[in-house]
């Protein structure tokens, strides 16, 4: 704490006489800073504490304090007339005297080192070019707002630069240490003629069960891209990482590449645990070496279930429409949106037509996307007949029939369970393989529900029906997704028919007494076993109660006290060691692969011209440095 004292004596301008002059004591006291403003004490005001807030760059509440309290108990009643001439000739004198002040106080808690771990972050987190720091604006703005401090240049910033990013691979690699098991997610991504690489990786907290997750590699990605390029590429993070023994599971999307490269190179699923699983003579990826022979592991590979309905809308749908009564009422009706999309999104006077009529921003799918399209559509069918009859006046377009918004207003209901099983999918903090099977089931359940009341849309939900069962065939076959979704709480065994549910109770037994006993944590068993938190509507499989009847006791009591309970939070996992640890093992897998594109996505600054100066290396420092900074701690001194 630091205490600083100010005297000030005033008198008056060219008659100086003991009725026309008096004296002030200014004493404040240092408190705690407060970002923008700090708190001082006046002492004046004791014994009664009386705590000041004022501004980092104005004096204005201290000024208004001593005028409005000392000044005027101080001051005689003989030469109360003449106090204002005394206070404007003393006014410019007590500014000084409280900007000195403030100055010292803020000196106290900004400092130089403080100022570069802001700057640091403002580049690293908002993406920003590094040209910045060379701005005179924003080197005027650093000084004023810190009374004389610097900003830093930018052989600075690149040095900070490494050192985070070294502090952060000691800190991540620390973390991935203790951790048994993980999935990665990989993806390509092309811009402006050039393709990066991109890997994150997720695990489960084993105490508190949140989900982490953190961004391993945003390589470049140059000359021809082949199967030998991707695997290296995969193989190299997990190694680099120490990783390629507890990864579990490698989530990409549907493309060609990928399947390709992991049903060449991955381990499979069927093979002994005793094969080691390594491959030789595949090229390595780095540019200018020359081929040599290395051995190479992947993992299995997880498709992406977000992806596989996105081809289900888009491929198998559009065929469906193409091939049905309904063609030509729905190339008709999506035409006339298109135009009205059109329209807003290229003229100004389209999108200001849009929010005066409609009072709202009219959504435009600029990303293609299948559910960015869907609430489009579902913005155009919450306006009114009056409505989008005048917005397709304004904007010059053919105005909608109403068989066409019949049209409209079915699809947005037929699909609704699709559009929000595509955003279960995309989440990532409460999102687990274990989720696919009962979302899929579901799924169907209500399409289906919809097919005796749909008037243009009958065909279309059975072809859909028929494309879920073909492309999820795979994971309604897999054993691992099943195990996912059975040590799941919310669903447990409720999705399963009730003649498969002893055989998975003996597949959990079987699962469960392999588990090694130092990784098993106590039950609690002072928790209410009880406990039911609400259900959302979408997930109703009945409530029939399992009638698995299981005499053995230990392990198999235990998972028979798992399938009749109730609880659907992860916190009742708490209660039975083996089922927490297989949840920990088979939902570490994410479903999708939505963090790695939310890895390429920052509105546009990855890839610009002021960008393009920077090496590959730091490109991708920066890159992991962005996405990591709330994982560990980037502070560099």
């Amino acid at each position: 704490m630091s205490e600083i004292d100010v005297d000030h004596n005033e008198s008056s301008g060219e008659t100086k006489s003991a009725m026309h002059t008096w004296r002030y004591r200014h004493h404040f006291t240092y408190k705690a800073d407060q970002g923008k403003n700090i708190i001082v004490q006046c002492n004046l005001c004791l014994p009664r504490v009386n705590l000041l807030s004022t501004s980092k760059t104005s004096t204005s509440n201290l000024k208004k304090h001593l005028d409005r309290t000392h000044l005027g108990c101080e001051a005689r009643p003989d030469v109360k007339r003449g106090r204002k001439k005394e206070e404007h000739n003393g006014e410019e004198s007590r500014h000084c005297q409280l900007k000195k002040l403030k100055a010292e106080i803020i000196s106290k808690c900004m400092t130089q080192a403080k100022i570069d771990e802001l700057i640091f972050n403002f580049i690293v987190e908002d993406c920003q070019s590094f040209y910045v720091l060379e701005q005179p604006g924003f080197r005027k703005l650093i000084s004023g707002l810190t009374e004389g401090l610097k900003s830093m240049d930018r052989v600075t910033l690149f040095t900070k630069v490494d050192q985070g990013f070294s502090r952060m691979r000691e800190e991540l690699m620390a973390k991935l240490g203790s951790i048994q098991y993980v999935c990665t997610t990989a993806d390509i991504w092309t811009a402006y003629n050039r393709s990066f690489f991109g890997m994150t990786c997720h695990w489960i907290d084993r105490h508190s069960l949140e989900r982490k997750s953190a961004a391993l590699g945003f390589t470049r990605l140059q000359g021809r891209i082949t199967h030998d390029t991707i695997a290296g590429r995969i193989h190299d993070i997990h190694v680099a990482y120490n990783i390629e023994s507890k990864v579990q599971t490698t989530v990409t999307d549907n493309g060609s590449p990928f399947i390709s490269v992991f049903k060449e190179f991955a381990v499979d699923s069927q093979e002994s645990d005793d094969d080691i699983g390594f491959y030789e003579n595949v090229s390595t990826v780095l540019e200018g070496e020359p081929e040599q022979d290395m051995l190479l592991f992947l993992p299995t590979v997880q498709r992406c279930a977000s992806h596989t309905l996105e081809l289900i809308v888009t491929e198998d749908f559009w065929q469906a429409v193409s091939q049905g009564p309904m063609c030509q009422l729905h190339y008709s009706t999506m035409a006339k949106v298109f135009a009205i999309w059109s329209k807003c999104h290229h003229l100004q006077v389209g999108m200001d037509a849009a929010e005066e009529i409609g009072k709202m921003a009219l959504v435009v799918p600029a990303v293609i996307r299948w559910n960015v399209e869907y609430c489009a559509v579902q913005k155009i069918v919450s306006l009114t007949e009056r409505e989008l009859t005048e917005l397709c006046a304004r904007l010059e377009v053919p105005r909608m029939q109403q068989e066409e918004m019949a049209f409209l207003k079915e699809y947005v209901t037929v699909f609704h369970p699709l559009a929000f099983a595509l955003e279960l999918f995309q989440a990532e903090q409460k999102c687990y393989l274990g989720l696919v099977i009962p979302t899929v089931l579901s799924l169907k359940n209500k399409l289906n529900e919809q097919k005796d009341s749909a008037n243009y849309f009958g065909d279309v939900i059975n072809a859909i029906v028929v494309a879920i069962d073909v492309r999820f065939q795979e994971l309604f076959s897999s054993t691992e997704a099943k195990i996912a979704t059975a040590t799941t709480p919310q669903f447990r065994l409720w999705w399963m028919a009730a003649s498969d549910r002893e055989e998975m109770c003996s597949l959990l037994a079987t699962e469960a007494s392999q588990i090694d006993p130092c990784n098993l944590t106590e039950a609690n068993p002072s928790r209410n076993m009880s406990t039911i938190e609400s259900e959302d509507d979408f997930f109703s499989y009945g409530s029939v109660k399992p009638t698995v009847q299981i005499q053995q006791r230990g392990v198999m009591d235990e998972i028979r006290k798992y399938v009749e309970g109730t609880g659907k939070s992860l916190d009742c996992l708490q209660d039975f060691p083996r089922m927490k640890q297989l949840f920990l093992k088979y939902n570490t897998t994410l479903p999708s692969t939505a963090p790695v594109q939310r890895l390429f996505s920052q509105k546009g600054n990855l890839v610009t011209s002021q960008r393009n100066l920077l090496t590959d290396d730091y490109f991708e420092r920066l890159q992991l440095l962005r996405y990591n900074i709330n994982v560990c701690t980037l502070v560099t001194q």
